[in-house]
């Protein structure tokens, strides 16, 4: 019996969604929903269910979704960009990766509405700014900075002692030595720059951490790795998800000399937006593709080695891509209430 393609696994859980799924609404700042309503449109609500899981062995290829085609430069630039430790977007533009544009001007929109409307700007003049900035400008290091990022709590994760925590470094090392330990964690769930939680001036218009946390484990001389994903946007975030953790796995794999095995995606709440629904119905007509490969330059022996021209995407054939717009929501607000 032909055995069924990995892919099928992430179309099941799209058809999960729209059939037994609970429809709830959204939270949208006012920034948000005076946007929504200049465009004449109804904010999306999100139909969701919980706890569910996926899993890809690596031996069936590199799980990079065939059914629609993913934008590979885009994930590969952010998990570089993740495994920098910064959490300044401004390397993100030097590598023309917009995916979190949206968040750093928000900051600064939401700060300028408030404190001076006459520096206020929209956000595509307010990105090329900070494109045609120094690093070192003032301006770039304030407002290109989203405080909260993966990156900066995988790599940078602040000690109460003033130290900084290579949480990723630590797993790496540790799996040379030690690989039968069960505790290599890497953690982005930091509750002090978490919305009301967050200590002053850590707060951000981020949303709290969606891929919570992941976790490294070795078993029949294969290396897996497990995601909690405590919030999912199932069409246009975990197809990106899947592969930049693959690669990650992938990565670890080589400078660990650990073979890669599995990764496994578990789900919180998993969901769509109703303004994906008609994207996703198209989607399930199509039948999946042979999987691709993934190749790494083999000289590349530590974490922080890694450039896009030593990662090879070979033999990738997919569907035309399906485009849908993102749902800039959650967001801070610091106003008291009266």
């Amino acid at each position: 019996m032909e055995k069924r393609h990995p892919e099928y696994q992430y179309l099941d859980l799209c058809k999960d969604v729209l059939e037994n799924g609970a429809d709830k609404e959204l939270f949208f700042n006012d920034v948000i929903l005076e946007e929504y309503k200049k465009k004449g449109e109804n904010p999306p609500t999100i139909r969701s269910v919980f706890g569910r899981q996926i899993r890809f062995d690596l031996v069936d290829g590199f799980p990079l979704l065939t059914t629609k085609k993913t934008f590979w430069r885009g994930i590969v630039s952010e998990l570089q960009w993740f495994l920098s430790g910064s959490s300044n977007i401004k390397p993100l533009l030097g590598m023309n990766n917009h995916i979190w544009d949206e968040w750093a001007w928000k900051m600064y929109h939401m700060w300028a509405l408030e404190h001076s409307p006459e520096e206020d700007m929209e956000q595509e003049a307010f990105i090329q700014k900070l494109t045609e900035l120094p690093d070192n400008d003032p301006f770039v290091q304030k407002w290109g900075d989203l405080i909260t990022i993966y990156g900066r709590m995988w790599r940078r994760w602040p000690a109460k002692d003033g130290r900084e925590i290579d949480q990723l470094q630590w797993v790496i090392d540790g799996l040379k030595k030690k690989p039968d330990r069960k505790s290599y964690v890497v953690s982005a769930w930091n509750p002090d720059f978490i919305y009301e939680m967050a200590s002053e001036g850590q707060k951000s218009q981020v949303p709290p951490f969606c891929h919570t946390m992941f976790q490294f484990q070795v078993a029949n001389g294969k290396l897996n790795l497990g995601l909690y994903q405590r919030s999912a946007d199932l069409f246009l975030g975990v197809p990106f998800n899947i592969a930049s953790y693959a690669l990650l796995l992938l990565m670890v794999s080589q400078v660990t000399k650990i073979p890669p095995g599995e990764f496994v995606h578990t789900f919180g709440d998993v969901h769509l937006y109703s303004n994906h629904f008609d994207q996703v119905k198209e989607q399930l007509k199509r039948e999946p593709f042979p999987f691709p490969t993934v190749t790494l330059n083999p000289d590349i022996t530590d974490i922080n080695g890694f450039t896009a021209e030593d990662i090879m995407l070979e033999n990738y054939k997919a569907h035309p891509s399906l485009k849908a717009e993102i749902a800039n929501i959650g967001g801070f607000d610091d106003k008291k209430k009266t």
